[in-house]
């Protein structure tokens, strides 16, 4: 039955809130993978976070038997990946490992952003698409709308879409059968030796480092001793299973099929996401072409509340880093806050699951910083330096200019919002490449923007202007000079590292002033004045000061003469003016936390 004409490689790929696990859900049904009684919605979805929140996180592979109206067994391999723009990466690996994919479309939201990044990704890497329009049972589903954006914004013919609900199980039959039709068996399985592409690995307390793997060619058996292509890495084979979706040991895994292997690794070092394993006795020429590096888009710095939790957080990271590829950190130190760690994220979204996890999984309590990008910048000694904390900002007199990561976004939104979303696209420091019109009631912006500029609150933004029907998706473009300054904040004239950030010249002002504002409603009132600033290059932009306290010194002069009232005040004066010169200001570890989460 294994044979490679009956194996099938197909994933499913879709924006956001589209469908896509609800529908694994139902071709697990069908297929009889999981009986009734094990049967729970988002069975794919392992994670807390991925059930709470509807989304998925990770790309979760399945293995399932398919008897076919033509007479024959199949065995599928799925997988079912994430929608978010942050997780492209595991889209991008999930299409590696498979031959065709399942294009969702929601009936009533029609094509989006995120929908048109994923199958052109797709459509890059040769794989057979076949159209879905799901959740035909909605009140507002719009068939005509999605069959037409299907042509228009993708180029597929709207005969070859299946009409479906995953939810109420309508057109699962249709799409079995069009896998089995339309997806060709598995590529490339006829290479002479062993060849297998590593698309995901996790973590286990017990077995140590678990890769899922695709086979394209050759073999792979317990006991059996691999090399790792990229670094000559030698490794022997513990264990070799498929999914069902859990873990189940077999006695070989062959070409065509998907499944994980466990090896006598140990270090997260050693294993690369991409990487093709071959066996170490007859090794492979050629590597398989798996996907690019990721490499960060979003930095911030995570520290511990408490600095006795240090080597917690480190391990807890060492194991996140495990289990997921994209994200990176490395030590660093900040006056205030203490010892912690600068971390690279994939974006906002990304950002905060890693830190929810950490909290979670690894009962720390942390602190984040505000986030930041990677700036490049060049020095008047004509050294090239990059800077992804603005605490590393050289002299501004030392810096030749400076440059900033810019991002090409594609967003769809509802026609009758354009003028607001124009200007959004302005007040982020942006401008619209150029309009595109979907239908009667929709149009896609492409626009180029700092990538600074939308970290934060640009997708929320975009949602509350368009009620919830606009979308977008980025990539990144290329790095360009901007008038970009380094903002400190003095608390009684010391500079506080933690509260700096790289902002544009114009924005400087209004920022420096927000900033100054929060900190005196949050600090602690001291026996004198303090004087709240924030600086650029040593020149104050925006000050606040927080009053003193003051004791009442004239309460014993009753009546009586009004010098003696002014000698206690004079008196009182100058007290205060030795205190300011020896007096510190503790800003409290609260202080921090109030400011950086009204910031993110």
């Amino acid at each position: 039955m294994d044979s490679l004409k009956n194996i099938r490689n197909f994933c499913i790929i879709a924006h956001v809130d589209h469908g896509k696990t609800t529908l694994s859900d139902r071709l697990l049904e069908s297929t009889e993978t999981v009986t009734k009684r094990e049967m729970k919605e988002q069975l794919l979805d392992s994670m807390d976070l991925e059930r709470e929140r509807g989304i998925t996180i990770k790309a979760h592979p399945v293995c399932m038997l398919y008897h076919a109206k033509d007479g024959q067994d199949y065995r599928f391999s799925l997988i079912d990946t994430p929608g978010h723009v942050d997780f492209s990466y595991e889209v991008s690996r999930s299409l590696a490992a498979a031959e065709g994919a399942l294009l969702l479309i929601d009936a009533a939201q029609g094509v989006e952003a995120q929908t048109v990044a994923n199958a052109h990704l797709a459509i890059s890497q040769d794989l057979v698409i076949i159209p879905v329009i799901n959740k035909i049972d909605l009140p507002g589903a719009n068939l005509d709308l999605c069959l037409h954006q299907l042509e228009e914004v993708l180029a597929i013919p709207a005969e070859e879409a299946i009409l479906a609900s995953a939810k109420e199980g309508i057109g699962i039959s249709e799409i079995l059968e069009a896998v089995v039709e339309h997806v060709p068996p598995p590529r490339l399985a006829d290479y002479p030796q062993t060849r297998v592409l590593i698309f995901d690995s996790v973590y286990d307390a017990y077995k140590g480092v678990i890769c899922y793997v695709r086979m394209f060619s050759g073999s792979l058996k317990r006991g059996d001793k691999i090399l790792m292509m990229s670094d000559n890495v030698k490794a022997e084979l513990k264990e070799v299973g498929i999914f069902t979706p859990a873990m189940k040991e077999t006695s070989e895994l062959t070409a065509g099929n998907s499944g994980y292997v466990v090896t006598n690794i140990k270090a997260v070092s050693d294993i690369k996401i991409g990487d093709t394993i071959t066996l170490e006795k007859e090794p492979a020429v050629d590597m398989l072409s798996g996907f690019q590096e990721v490499r960060p888009m979003v930095y911030s710095g995570i520290y511990p509340l408490d600095t006795s939790d240090y080597q917690k957080l480190k391990t807890s990271m060492g194991k996140l880093r495990l289990n997921d590829s994209a994200f990176t950190f490395q030590a660093e130190s900040s006056v205030a806050l203490g010892f912690g760690f600068r971390c690279g994220f994939l974006g906002l979204l990304h950002m905060e699951i890693v830190q929810e996890r950490i909290r979670r999984e690894y009962d720390v309590d942390i602190i984040a910083t505000y986030p930041s990008v990677v700036y490049k910048l060049k020095t008047t000694d004509h050294k090239f330096m990059k800077v992804d904390n603005p605490v590393n900002l050289p002299d501004p007199e030392t810096i030749a200019y400076l440059e900033e990561p810019m991002i090409v976004a594609t967003i769809h939104i509802p026609s009758s919002f354009i003028g607001d979303i124009l200007a959004l696209v302005m007040d982020k420091r942006g401008f619209c490449e150029h309009t595109e019109t979907l239908d009667e009631t929709r149009l896609m912006l492409t626009c180029r923007l700092p990538l600074n500029e939308v970290l934060v609150d640009f997708n929320d933004k975009l949602k509350s202007i368009t009620k919830g029907y606009g979308s977008m998706d980025y990539e990144f473009s290329d790095y360009q000079q901007s008038k970009l300054v380094k903002l400190d904040i003095l608390v009684n004239g010391e500079s506080v590292d933690a509260f700096s950030s790289i902002v544009h010249v114009d924005k400087a002002a209004s920022k420096g002033r927000e900033l100054c504002k929060k900190l005196k409603d949050i600090l602690p009132r001291q026996m004198f004045k303090i004087p709240v600033q924030a600086t650029i290059g040593g020149k104050v932009i925006a000050r606040e000061t927080l009053s003193a306290y003051r004791k009442d010194v004239t309460a014993k002069c009753y009546g009586g003469d009004i010098t003696r009232k002014k000698k206690l005040l004079e008196k009182q004066k100058k007290g205060k003016k030795r205190m300011k010169q020896i007096g510190k200001v503790s800003i409290p570890q609260e202080a921090f936390i109030d400011i950086l989460k009204n910031n993110s």
